[in-house]
């Protein structure tokens, strides 16, 4: 449609017969580009409903989750889902040389036994590239590549179910009895329980009901790793989102779910918008994880917008954990989702056994005391694998002059940049900024300058210094830009060398490494004594879903727990009782403090190139508060954000609470309108941010 001098993509979402708007001011429609409706009733219900819970803009909310291409204006047209089956003669024809051909025989008796298999899926059960032993059998005239209409694609098993012990059976009966009706369900289960099992034999009593099944994984990083293991296990059409796809693969994924060709949809936080037509069941994995609340524009919570998807579409939508968020166990404990346990790990694997390395009396070097050095040597020399934990990225937290005590700050977040060697550079991990480094100290002149902190290039070149005979794996955002590199890494950690894996929380979250026995957690003080208050729960999820990478296979599994205060009562409750007696403490502090989940908060913040211009906005804003208030909601602000300064915008927030999340938001629907009228509002940038879970 014509928008001032451009012409703009628009999307209809109701028709009306009659109009305030004077006829000489409506333009014309340029073109229809779809023929038949973007979105069905039950989706566009539901970014109706999240664009209201979260008070943002339909249209913008629409135009943050389509794939690109939507939103570009392309009409709606997939590409042709090609797979490959056997011809007349390789039913009956080997390749020559069998010895020599190894894959090519493999390849062959996949199709013997799934009838018709895609390019990826034969990739993953390889292990490494199918396509040139595909155009090796090609040219041999022993297999074809045709559309999947035209081949037998049936859903069907390609591996048999493992066996299930008695916790895992009595879950997966309760699951499978609420299928066709709308069930919240928590499965709680300590790492290596076999969650994912229990997802994989739901799923399939879900497929031969002729029904659709989303999954959502909290990371990138994930995707590959969780797509692999579904067509190990199904002969089906898996669609992948994520944020690695090119706009083409993201049209066409979008459209197989749309049109009902898409078995099963596995992504992240925007998949949860995917079209269903036939849905039967929704499951959310590592549900506890912040990755799934959207922290910029649209920003919304994946999972509880599934979770009203799911009881809009009346099927089960199934959270699992080994460390379910405070919101998600209090409605379990109140009865309001079903609560399953899995309290044994699966098959011969024990849970891994904590100790706690108090570093006030160790010999410390670069970081890692005696104890833990003693300790990796001990494994590695035993022909295992260790895990090193480290949550910061780069070589050291800050540059700073050992002269005078400068320290490197970025100037648009007035925050320290980060030293980086691999580059060597200054970047700010706030705003994505980097400088070269300085010869010298811009304040005194001297040439001392030294990292002060550890990172993980820093224990990296630690690590490889103190064990040359060994590997040693980095995975952190820097290591994994390339297109490749992580499943690169993850292939050499499953090859079961022995070596050293160190990364970030990348390597926390759902990785099974069954040849790792011990892990070591350099630094758990971090989350002991942070201002927000969400600070332990994070803490105790993160140090349970690391340590839970642990004897996972058939030897027993040790974590050691570096800290200063290993005193403090929460590490000592949360190593001694573990997660669940931890997290229900933590809930009692909640409740006797009005905090979430026994309170709901709306977080207004202001941005702008002035200082005093945020906090003059947010005050004209309390005011109005004050006159539409009716009923106890409490104002705290307006006040400078914790991150006072980013990307060269001054930074101020209010925060609402309630206990009456309803009239929390009618007084927020009364006053955005009153907002957008003001003319600060002009002058700042500011937004709102419903169940807000980044206070910084």
């Amino acid at each position: 449609m014509p928008f001032g001098r451009q012409s703009s993509i628009g999307i209809v979402v109701s028709l009306e017969s009659d109009t305030e708007v004077e006829r000489s001011k409506l333009k014309q429609i340029t073109a229809v580009i779809d023929t038949e409706p973007l979105l069905d009733a039950e989706l566009l219900k539901l970014y109706r409903w999240a664009s209201n819970y979260y008070m943002f803009p339909i249209g913008m909310a629409l135009q943050t989750s389509l794939p690109p291409s939507i939103r570009a204006g392309k009409a709606l047209q997939a590409g042709v889902r090609l797979v490959w089956q056997l011809t007349n003669a390789g039913s009956t024809t080997a390749p020559d040389k069998p010895g020599k051909a190894r894959l090519q025989q493999q390849v062959l008796d996949l199709l013997r036994t799934y009838k018709a298999l895609s390019t990826p899926e034969l990739t993953a059960a390889l292990g490494k590239s199918a396509r040139p032993v595909l155009r090796a059998l090609q040219e041999k005239a022993l297999v074809e590549e045709v559309p999947a209409e035209a081949a037998d694609t049936t859903p069907r098993l390609k591996e048999a179910p493992l066996p299930l012990n008695p916790e895992q059976a009595s879950a997966l009966h309760a699951l499978a009895l609420a299928l066709n009706s709308f069930q919240c369900f928590l499965l709680e289960g300590i790492t290596g329980s076999g969650k994912t099992e229990i997802y994989l034999q739901l799923i399939t009593q879900v497929l031969e009901q002729g029904l659709q099944v989303l999954v959502l994984v909290p990371e990138i990083s994930l995707t590959p790793q969780t797509l692999q293991r579904f067509t190990q296990r199904f002969a089906c059409n898996i669609v992948a989102f994520h944020s690695g796809l090119t706009d083409k693969q993201r049209m066409d994924g979008w459209v197989q779910a749309q049109t009902g060709k898409a078995d099963i949809v596995i992504g992240t936080r925007s998949a949860v918008f995917t079209p269903l037509p036939r849905a039967g069941l929704i499951i959310i994995d590592e549900e506890h994880d912040d990755s799934y609340k959207q922290q910029d524009g649209f920003r919304y919570s994946a999972r509880d917008v599934a979770v009203y998807r799911a009881s809009e579409l009346r099927i089960p939508i199934l959270l699992g954990s080994a460390t379910p968020s405070l919101e998600t166990l209090n409605n379990a404990l109140t009865g309001r989702y079903r609560h399953l346990h899995l309290r044994e790990r699966a098959g011969t694997a024990n849970p891994p056994r904590l100790q706690l390395v108090d570093m006030r009396i160790q010999e410390i070097r670069e970081g890692f005391s005696l104890t833990l050095r003693q300790h990796i040597r001990a494994r590695l020399e035993a022909n295992q694998q260790v895990m090193v934990f480290l949550n910061r990225r780069g070589f050291a937290p800050l540059l700073q002059c050992q002269d005078c005590g400068w320290i490197a700050e970025c100037p648009r977040c007035e925050r320290s940049y980060t030293l980086h060697q691999q580059p060597a550079a200054l970047r700010c991990h706030h705003c994505d900024a980097s400088k070269a480094l300085p010869a010298r100290c811009p304040t005194c002149h001297g040439g001392n300058l030294g990292g002060i902190g550890q990172g993980t290039e820093r224990s990296e070149a630690f690590l490889q210094q103190e064990f040359p005979d060994f590997p040693v794996i980095r995975i952190d955002r820097d290591t994994t830009r390339a297109a490749g590199s992580l499943q690169d890494k993850m292939n050499l950690v499953h090859s079961g060398l022995p070596c050293i894996l160190l990364g970030t929380q990348m390597l926390a979250k759902g990785h099974h490494f069954p040849k790792v026995t011990l892990v070591a957690i350099l630094d758990a003080d971090g989350g002991l004594f942070s201002a927000d208050f969400r600070g332990q729960e994070n803490l105790g999820q993160l140090l349970t879903q690391v340590a839970g990478r642990a004897g996972r296979g058939d030897q027993h599994g040790l974590v050691l727990i570096q800290s200063f205060h290993v005193q403090h009562p929460g590490l000592q409750h949360l190593i001694n009782e573990g997660y669940g007696s931890f997290a229900r403490s933590i809930l009692a502090e909640r409740k006797l403090g009005g905090l979430p989940p026994f309170a709901h908060l709306v977080l207004l913040r202001a941005e702008a190139a002035s200082r005093e211009l945020p906090l003059a906005f947010l005050q004209r804003a309390t005011a109005l508060i004050g006159d539409l208030r009716q009923g106890k909601v409490n104002i705290f602000g307006p006040m400078p954000s914790p991150l006072g300064k980013k990307a060269g915008l001054f930074r101020a927030q209010i925060i609402l609470q309630a206990d009456n999340r309803k009239r929390l938001q009618r007084l927020c629907h009364a006053l955005v309108p009153l907002l957008e009228q003001e003319k600060l509002a002009r002058q700042v940038r500011w937004q709102l941010d419903v169940d807000p879970l980044d206070f910084s």
